[in-house]
């Protein structure tokens, strides 16, 4: 029997076909002067999306192929000049003359905030957040993720609609742990940075674990020359952080370079609270701990990219990219101080630990990338090869003291522990797109292999006998093979627009544990379609429909059954036990004036891993795991505007109700499950003023509000962020310099609280998200250069281990 995916394959293409027509003309100046490689852009009138683009030759005539008839704005841009919209309705092939730019309102081709161009733009499936010379991009890429609408952070971690995102740099996964995530996207400018795109459900060309995305868009050349940036940055929280960073670009008639090389010394400080309440088997609290944690990090990240386009002919693009993060001696220092009460309240005894901890990472990956233009208009052949290394080692001690209740010394209790882990991962690919008149057919195929191995040598120092404790060591290997193939199929007939996907993924895992002589294989063939229907009601209002079946697999560290300590009482530990998890997306829009947009989703999450805490309350410990639930469903209604009210104010503002559950085991408990839900509000009211006659003074405004979350077996309380923000352009736009204050006023963290059973325990980290950033960025060259966003239809399958 056929495989229903091939089946798929073969129907597609034969499903549509139309005849285009052709726009032709020339672009010249006021003066009649042609305009060479001025660039001409086809839009939709519906949405001002951009169907085809295309450079004028070296005389400035220009020609539009297999363009289908409709209505458009057809506009040309050149060096800071740019013409009216002129407005096309397409039936047969046309030749319309001269196009006549005038100087443009943005020199640069900015996309900044002066009442028709908005910072946030609200497509089908997507929220693009429009941050080139905006105020936040002088901060860092991971500020600008923080900031972006619809995105929030939980413990470090951003999440959309309740789900972890998962990181794209121009459609490429970043093949790095969620901490060196952080690290890396905090040490590379926002300069660099054009826009972010939020997906809340990916199509499927995207991998089927990946969830909602995060795609980071950074800019790039499309004229001959030079440019390039030096920025620094200063920020004043309770200790300096400094960063520094340059940025490169340079093109020509068949080279295409961007450079970047940035520097990130850091020292940072994190305060948690903790309390938990003990229980014993009549229902009641026999003790009670207080701990006060101080965390300290001092690390000096840095962090390289090169992305190198060569054009092998009119018709061939060779692209290599390459990247590399090292942080050195990356050191955590953690004070905990516990006070152990009975029931009554009296104090019974203390406990105070120092543990600190070394980190040495290096990560590289490399990315070749080979593209074809192939004879029909529009069809274009790409493959790619990547290759990743990533290499880390961690050395931790911890030393607790005990002392009675008069502070008398009782006893000591030390331990160390010696691990590493190195990852090797290689992909291939290839992707083939065909326009079909009104429409797009593309496919693909894609192979990946992922071998990793760890170690963990666990010595207690008290006890030197043998020298170290077997039961907590351990060496364990993973390796994973995934075989793809998708295909998708995109056609608008009239007011109806239709994309279909279906993408079928085989996967291999085997995992063995050393220690618990233990093997977890795995083998599974699954397919995931994606559905997305939309339909023009006329005045500039749509609604639309969409659907997607996704997979979440376990991390690596996840599945490894390893326990990193913060002392003897509190621990992570892996669960090599994880399966993966399904789930089922639902989403449903309505655009009204494309102002106003409603979103109604639903999402059965499955048995979603998730990260649980458990209180063992006769041996008094604390640990964390990560666990299949037994079901998980998530819903909500948001309601999103985006306008300019005057000329120089620009308001975004994005409201959510939802709702939130999680069913899982409750393991330390004598109930067998528990249901963790929340219902609750975010909010996200974002405003941008131009405060001068020329544009060079602007001004950001924000506030952020969340009722509560989950995470895992806990609550998050409500949160609160105010943000403020003033970017003024010297010296002809030669020169940046920006001052941003966050967390105005103090409640952007939450306390995370777990009351169930005899489970009671909450927490309240406070990391350093109040702060004074100053920003400086010099640039060099022929800086007026314009910009587009890089794309590239190309993504990584990676799931990196989490500190």
């Amino acid at each position: 029997m056929k495989c229903p995916l091939f089946i798929f394959l073969g129907l597609l293409p034969a499903l549509f076909f139309a005849q285009g027509f052709e726009i032709s003309g020339t672009v010249k100046d006021a003066d009649g002067k042609l305009l060479p490689y001025a660039n001409v852009m086809l839009l939709r009138v519906a949405d001002s999306t951009q169907i085809k683009g295309v450079s004028a030759d070296e005389t400035g005539t220009f020609l539009l192929e297999k363009v289908p008839a409709d209505l458009y704005f057809l506009q040309a841009r050149y060096f800071g000049y740019q013409s009216g919209l002129i407005p096309l309705e397409i039936k047969s092939s046309i030749t319309i003359g001269a196009i006549v730019l005038e100087p443009g309102s943005d020199w640069l081709d900015e996309v900044i905030v002066t009442g028709q161009v908005p910072t946030v733009e609200r497509l089908a499936d997507r929220i693009v957040f429009q941050v080139e010379n905006s105020i936040v991009a002088e901060g860092s890429t991971w500020d600008i993720l923080r900031n972006t609408p619809g995105v929030i952070m939980v413990q470090d971690n951003l999440e959309i609609r309740g789900q972890a995102a998962t990181i794209y740099l121009n459609d490429r996964k970043i093949q790095l742990t969620q901490t060196e995530i952080q690290d890396l996207l905090q040490g590379l400018g926002g300069s660099a940075i054009a826009s972010i795109e939020v997906i809340p459900n990916p199509p499927a060309s995207f991998e089927a674990e990946d969830g909602p995305v995060l795609n980071i868009r950074t800019r790039e050349n499309v004229t001959p020359g030079y440019k390039g940036s030096l920025r620094g940055e200063f920020t004043q929280s309770v200790f300096p952080k400094y960063s520094f960073g340059t940025s490169h670009y340079f093109k020509n008639d068949r080279i295409s370079l961007f450079a970047n090389y940035s520097i990130s010394p850091r020292k940072e400080f994190k305060r948690s609270e903790s309390n938990i309440n003990f229980i014993n088997a009549a229902d009641q609290v026999f003790a009670r701990w207080d701990t006060d944690l101080e965390k300290t990090t001092r690390s000096q990240a840095q962090q390289a990219n090169l992305m190198l386009d060569y054009k092998l002919s009119e018709k061939e693009l060779l692209n290599l990219t390459a990247s590399g993060s090292i942080s050195p001696n990356k050191r955590y220092t953690n004070r905990v101080q516990t006070l152990m009460r009975n029931g009554a309240g009296v104090l019974d005894s203390s406990l105070q630990t120092i543990s600190p901890l070394e980190d040495d990472l290096l990560n590289l990956s490399f990315d070749l990338n080979y593209e074809r233009k192939l004879k029909k208009e529009g069809e274009v052949l790409k493959a790619n090869a990547h290759y990743t290394y990533y290499d880390l080692s961690r050395i931790q001690a911890g030393s607790s003291d005990y002392f009675d209740a008069a502070g008398g010394f009782l006893r000591n209790f030390s331990f160390s522990t010696d691990a590493g882990q190195d990852i090797d991962i290689y992909t291939g690919q290839l992707d083939y797109y065909l326009p079909l008149g009104s429409g797009n057919f593309e496919a693909g195929l894609k192979g990946s292999l992922i071998e990793s191995g760890s170690r963990i040598d666990y010595f207690d120092v008290n006890d030197t006998q043998p020298p170290f404790d077997i039961a907590l060591s351990d060496d364990f290997r993973y390796r994973e093979g995934v075989l793809a193939a998708y295909a998708s199929l995109s056609r608008q007939w009239g007011s109806w627009q239709l994309k279909t996907g279906l993408r079928a993924e085989q996967t291999d895992v085997k995992a063995r544990s050393l220690t618990l002589s233990q093997t977890n294989i795995q083998s599974y063939l699954e397919l995931f379609p994606s559905a997305f229907i939309s339909k023009d009601l006329g005045n500039d209002n749509s609604f639309s429909l969409d659907y997607s079946r996704k997979l979440s697999r376990p991390n690596y560290a996840d599945l490894n059954p390893f326990r990193y300590f913060l002392n003897e009482n509190d621990f992570d530990e892996g669960n090599p036990n994880l399966v993966p998890a399904f789930s089922h997306n639902f989403n449903l829009n309505l655009s009204l004036k494309n102002t106003f947009f409603i979103d109604l989703y639903y999402r059965d999450n499955g048995q979603y891993i998730s990260t649980l805490s458990f209180q063992d309350n006769q041996t008094q410990t604390l640990r964390q795991i990560k666990q299949n639930v037994q079901e998980s469903t998530s819903y909500g209604l948001d309601f999103t505007v985006s306008t300019s009210l005057t000329s120089f104010w620009y308001l975004y503002s994005y409201n959510s109700l939802f709702y939130e559950d999680e069913t899982f085991l409750a393991v330390e408990s004598n109930i067998d499950t528990f249901t963790n839900k929340v219902s609750g509000f975010y909010g996200y009211l974002s405003n941008s003023f131009t405060l001068s006659g020329d544009g060079t003074l602007k001004g950001e405004a924000s506030l952020l509000y969340l009722s509560g979350f989950l995470n895992g077996s806990y609550k998050m309380s409500e949160t609160i962020q105010v943000d403020l923000g003033l970017r003024k352009s010297l010296w002809d736009n030669r020169a940046v310099v920006s001052i941003t204050a966050e967390d105005l006023l103090r409640r952007a963290n939450a306390t995370y609280t777990s009351r169930y059973a005899n489970q009671d325990n909450a927490f309240f980290a406070r990391p350093e998200t109040q702060f004074v950033r100053f920003a400086f960025t010099y640039n060099l060259g022929n800086y007026r250069l314009s910009n587009q966003v890089r794309t590239a239809q190309q993504s990584e399958l990676e799931r990196l281990d989490k500190e």
